[in-house]
């Protein structure tokens, strides 16, 4: 029953995070810009995309797949599917960056970036640069290139944040208690790096920390991580 009262929930919310996202969403951007695919029939979201520009300013969008639950949260035991988002995102400069820069070092990604070895799915990701200095793009599984590999680590590793701030507002919302657990699940994620750039989600962290209704613990998660995300 709660977990078909969180799906319910999920979905209300994904109709106000588009209806947001079509209010603040400015004009397209019209300077360089670099965009990470990443697509995988098992998993939800089955498909996302993140736009970067450099001054960190961004775009983020993910599609809930039709098979629900993913393998990995029901492992973990969530009993809910995080919503379709829609939203603008703001990176560190620094990071965007290190983005723009392994683009420039391969040029624009007009090149393969494929090995072509016999290795497990692990999604397929696509990298596309457009702008005045060029154009390009390659689609890998997984790639020989250190730098690639970690090109896109770090994008899947932001994906992740912005996944669990959504996580993190629908809890607040409709179960409190149940953000300790989800909370504590980032900021390990947060210390081994599968999550990265905690800024893409100050807004949430700010509102559990002076949130006097929630966990005490919870407020001072969320407080470690904002002073993490502003370092």
């Amino acid at each position: 029953m709660r977990r078909v009262w969180l799906f319910l929930a999920a979905a209300a919310m994904a109709s106000g995070l588009q209806a947001s996202a079509q209010t603040t969403h400015g004009p397209a951007f019209s300077g360089p810009e670099f965009v990470f695919d990443y697509s995988n029939p098992g998993l939800s979201p089955s498909h996302w995309s993140l736009a970067l520009h450099l001054d960190g300013s961004g775009h983020f969008t993910s599609e809930t797949g039709n098979s629900g639950t993913s393998k990995q949260d029901a492992a973990a035991g969530d009993e809910f599917t995080v919503p379709s988002v829609n939203r603008d995102i703001q990176v560190s400069p620094k990071f965007a960056a290190g983005v723009f820069d392994t683009a420039q070092r391969h040029a624009w990604f007009n090149q393969q970036c494929e090995s072509h070895m016999k290795v497990a799915f692990q999604g397929s990701k696509k990298l596309s640069f457009s702008g005045p200095e060029g154009d390009g793009s390659c689609t890998y599984n997984y790639s020989k290139d250190k730098d690639i590999e970690a090109l896109g680590d770090s994008m899947q590793a932001v994906a992740m944040t912005i996944l669990e701030g959504v996580k993190l507002e629908m809890l607040l919302q409709h179960d409190p208690l149940g953000l300790d657990k989800e909370i504590s699940s980032l900021a390990n994620a947060a210390h081994d790096g599968r999550a990265q750039q905690i800024c893409t989600i100050s807004g949430i962290l700010e509102r559990l920390a002076e949130d006097d209704h929630v966990m005490d613990m919870v407020r001072k998660q969320a407080r470690l991580l904002l002073a993490q995300a502003n370092s």
